[in-house]
């Protein structure tokens, strides 16, 4: 499969672009910055591009299997967060002027639901950290986008409640708007076995047009 990975030298970007080689796929990572890219192998080409620019963007998808979008504008306070929706917005335009039907978006924990029979998502409960508060809304807002397009097969994936660095086990639990927790009441993902689980949608598609999370 030849996969095109916006965003490749993120802290998940990275791990997902490591996955996707390590299955033998050919992997276009598009960045802005690609001196950052560090991984080497003959099966990855590295292209500078700029997700804002719909134009440019199309020409570097074109002849791709799938897109996967690992775009983030940063946490930090002063970011303006409503680069989440536009970049959703350009990304799914691009995808289609270049001809390509499939793209899986790197979402929040944010947008998945703490009591879904009230409606009630994590990023509007208390407990939610107010320093992360307007860039998961903003993420949530991009789910709305993804949800609305009709003709791509997309899929939006929400990491568990906790990402960070660990090892890759491959053994994890799926859901699709609720965070999966452990049995010790934890939502906890290693980037690494999230990057597996992209791979895994790639290959063999279960959430076709739909949000999906994982868990241990």
């Amino acid at each position: 499969m030849k996969i095109a990975i916006i965003g490749a030298s993120g802290n998940i970007g990275s791990r997902i672009t490591q996955e996707a080689l390590s299955r033998g796929h050919d992997v276009t990572a598009i960045v802005r910055n690609p001196e950052k890219v560090t991984e080497e192998s003959v099966s990855l080409t590295v292209k500078e591009g700029d997700v804002q620019d719909v134009d440019g963007m199309a020409g570097l998808l074109k002849g791709h299997d799938a897109v996967v979008v690992s775009y983030s504008p940063g946490w930090e306070p002063g970011t303006d967060f409503s680069q989440h929706v536009e970049v959703a917005q350009k990304v799914l335009q691009a995808t289609k002027l270049a001809g390509v039907k499939r793209i899986l978006n790197v979402g929040g924990a944010g947008s998945l639901y703490a009591d879904p029979e009230q409606g009630i998502q994590l990023v509007d409960t208390e407990e939610f950290p107010e320093a992360w508060r307007g860039g998961a809304a903003a993420q949530r807002d991009s789910l709305n986008v993804y949800q609305e397009e009709r003709e791509l097969d997309w899929t939006f994936l929400s990491p568990a409640i906790i990402i960070e660095p660990g090892e890759r086990t491959g053994k994890f639990r799926y859901n699709t708007d609720s965070p999966v927790f452990d049995e010790r009441g934890e939502s906890r993902i290693s980037r690494q076995d999230f990057a597996v689980a992209v791979l895994n949608e790639l290959e063999e598609p279960q959430y076709i047009r739909q949000r999906f999370t994982v868990g241990y």
